[in-house]
């Protein structure tokens, strides 16, 4: 009686995940959509908290949860407006508190979207520490709802790509649906290569080596009918590095290895076709975006102008000539974009998460199912720094739970426990890890 409670926990972390893939794929501000997953994500963290677990927390990714959200919170508290002086151009002084020279001022130049960028990162964080807490076969058990929402974005994007050229889907949800279930391309893109390596995993350990390698046929294709430059190169190598990094422990022959790398070799021809030189950062692009964001990030290096302020500080910097009808919302580069927003103290959070996660690295190397999701992480990682995926809510869900897979205790304390099968002579052993065979 006392297990069957917690077996809800999975189905409403799992719930989240679904629906966030469903409707979270909007990147504008202040969707309605958006607030409804963060509250439904931080509801769910909150049932899941009150449950009684085994699992544990990693001390270093706790911490570094809560210095995360103690910069957000930083950045709305008023602050004498003296200390401001010579940290940042006049124009971008925050938001004054009271008014004259012994005031306060906010470090944020956009209270607002700061706060809301705080929600967006509590909800998050409540859903990666809740999956935290679950067993590990209740963390195995939220994979169909991920792929349940992966399925349904491709099942869109087919309908929408085989329709006609005009794809565009209005008044269904709060954002224009270009791709799937998503408003932009490339993080419609972003879903698909992320859930490669989960492909990969199933094809090879969980013995679905035919539905394995129809799905990644599936997902290949659809990268490629996306049109995403970024989407179908990271696509690409994410596929060969998950056959390659994950089959060393499977039991699939030499012989379908190669059968796949075949299939790879004429999926590179046609994504070659995807490429064009003249279309590698023109004069109005990513390059451009990323020398006016450096130029924002030395000026407000001690504080940064406020998460979510981007687009309002941005502007003080943008060249004349590069002033059009259509305004630059992002960098285009996460890591910019985060340092500009959030200073010195941003990018050393930033550096402790990659330090945290390459030790966890090397805890994993056993586990198939975190192994896959290094991958992915890793490779949305690499997306971020041409592009800001993990400003939907769709991704940074699917992030958080990713992440959660990697840095989950459990997984480590199962394969200490667990049988090993040793085929020896034909029969079949099963022998504690450790037992000398």
């Amino acid at each position: 009686m006392s297990d069957r409670p917690s077996e809800w926990d999975k189905y409403l972390l799992g719930s989240v995940l679904f629906i966030s893939l469903l409707i979270g794929g909007g990147t504008a501000s202040g969707l309605y959509t958006d607030t409804l997953i963060e509250i439904v994500a931080i509801i769910s963290a909150a049932f899941v908290f009150s449950q009684t677990f085994d699992q544990t927390i990693p001390r270093s990714v706790l911490w570094l949860l809560i210095l995360a959200v103690a910069l957000v919170i930083f950045q709305v508290v008023p602050l004498p407006a003296a200390v401001f002086n010579g940290l940042r151009p006049e124009l971008l002084l925050g938001d004054p508190w009271l008014a004259g020279e012994s005031g306060f001022r906010f470090v944020s130049v956009g209270v607002g979207r700061t706060i809301e960028c705080l929600l967006y990162l509590v909800a998050s964080a409540a859903f990666f520490l809740s999956v935290l807490r679950l067993r590990t076969e209740q963390v195995h058990a939220l994979l169909p709802f991920f792929f349940m929402g992966v399925i349904c974005n491709g099942l869109a994007g087919a309908i929408q790509y085989s329709l006609s050229a005009d794809i565009a889907i209005e008044g269904l949800l709060p954002f224009t649906i270009n791709a799937g279930l998503f408003a932009n391309q490339n993080h419609f893109s972003a879903l698909l290569f992320v859930t490669i390596p989960f492909i990969v995993y199933y094809g090879l350990f969980r013995g679905h080596l035919l539905s394995g390698s129809l799905g990644l046929i599936t997902l290949l294709l659809l990268l490629l009918a996306a049109g995403s430059r970024a989407g179908v190169l990271i696509g690409l190598a994410i596929t060969v590095l998950s056959v390659v990094f994950l089959s060393a422990r499977s039991r699939i022959s030499g012989w379908s290895i190669l059968a796949i790398f075949i299939g790879l070799s004429a999926y590179t021809v046609g994504a070659w076709t995807k490429i064009d030189a003249d279309a590698i950062d023109p004069a109005f692009g990513r390059g451009e975006f990323a020398r006016t964001t450096v130029e924002g990030i030395q000026d407000n290096l001690a504080t940064g102008v406020g998460f979510g302020s981007f687009q309002k500080a941005y502007q003080i910097y943008e060249n004349e000539e590069m002033i059009f009808k259509k305004y630059v919302n992002h960098a285009h580069n996460d890591y910019l974009e985060i340092a500009f927003e959030g200073g010195i103290p941003a990018i050393i959070l930033m550096v402790l998460y990659f330090v945290v996660l390459f030790v966890a690295l090397s805890r994993i190397r056993r586990d198939p199912l975190q192994k896959a999701a290094f991958l992915s992480v890793s490779f949305l990682l690499i997306h971020s720094l041409v592009d800001y995926p993990l400003r939907t809510e769709a991704l940074a869900m699917t992030f958080a739970f990713m992440n959660a897979i990697i840095f989950h205790k459990g997984f480590a304390a199962r394969q200490k426990s667990e049988l090993i099968e040793i085929d020896h002579n034909g029969d079949k052993l099963l022998v504690p890890i450790g037992t000398p065979s």
